[in-house]
């Protein structure tokens, strides 16, 4: 339907994964993509595959210099950036006794931080743009509740629901709308290395806690990054020009709120 012909997208975390999705999905309804990402051979494949519609740009958020360069990279390419997708993040387990200040530090000032810097950067691009934009977040049902191995990552994306509201307040005044996805349980690498750190603490084998939480979906199954794309399609149009500081669950009904 080409909904987004003539926009342009920075995603953060997008060489693979959900954000590899989403560039692609951007890329298949007309926008073109800055593919951003710490990994810069990765993102760089990543491009190259999905064709002369998206770049490559090297970025690390929790380094300030390097949020605005990527930003500054991808106005210097496309000449503008109408929507932004904070995806880049990190994931840890541990026992509350166990938990690490450096770990603490490390999923904060990627998840919380990175998010929020990356939105400010791209958020004053846009207001001296003057034309609005999209901003998405991603968020989880982690952020919804607690658990008992989870409670750096969950307190994490807590925050980055609440960033997604104060933000989202903040800033419709500018013609931005700030809004966020909330996925359950999706299935890839990431999952792969959650996987692993539960078979670590719960004394699981290799693959039983993704199969338990895949049962446990009331659709059926786990997600996989695809089915998130129509939310963040939906989030980037102006179908959505009058939905501000909302998280939506994609999740298969594992939560409701």
């Amino acid at each position: 339907m080409m909904r987004l012909k003539g926009k342009t997208a920075l995603i953060t975390g997008a060489a693979r994964g959900i954000g590899c999705a989403f560039a692609e999905a951007y890329v298949r309804e007309g926008a073109r993509v800055a593919i951003a990402d710490i990994d810069i051979t990765r993102a760089r494949e990543t491009a190259s595959r999905i064709g002369d519609a998206a770049i490559a740009v090297e970025m690390d958020v929790t380094q300030q210099d390097s949020i605005e360069a990527a930003v500054a990279k991808t106005v210097e390419q496309f000449g503008q950036i109408d929507i932004l997708i904070n995806n880049a993040a990190r994931f840890t387990a541990d026992p509350l006794v166990a938990i690490k200040r450096s770990e603490f530090d490390a999923i904060f000032d990627i998840n919380v931080a990175g998010t929020l810097f990356t939105m400010q950067a791209v958020a004053r691009h846009m207001i001296e743009r003057g034309k609005g934009g999209k901003i998405i977040n991603m968020a989880s049902q982690a952020g919804r509740r607690g658990e008992p191995l989870v409670a750096v990552y969950c307190a994490s994306k807590a925050a980055v629901i609440s960033l997604t509201q104060s933000a989202g307040l903040n800033l419709i005044g500018h013609g931005i709308n700030v809004n966020a996805i909330a996925p359950g349980v999706v299935d890839g690498e990431h999952w792969d290395g959650v996987d692993a750190f539960f078979a670590k603490h719960e004394g699981k084998r290799p693959g039983q806690k993704k199969k338990e939480v895949g049962d446990a979906v009331p659709y059926g199954r786990m997600g996989v990054a695809e089915d998130l794309t129509g939310m963040a399609i939906f989030l980037a149009t102006s179908e959505s020009d009058y939905v501000v500081a909302q998280t939506y669950n994609v999740d298969g009904g594992q939560w409701m709120s």
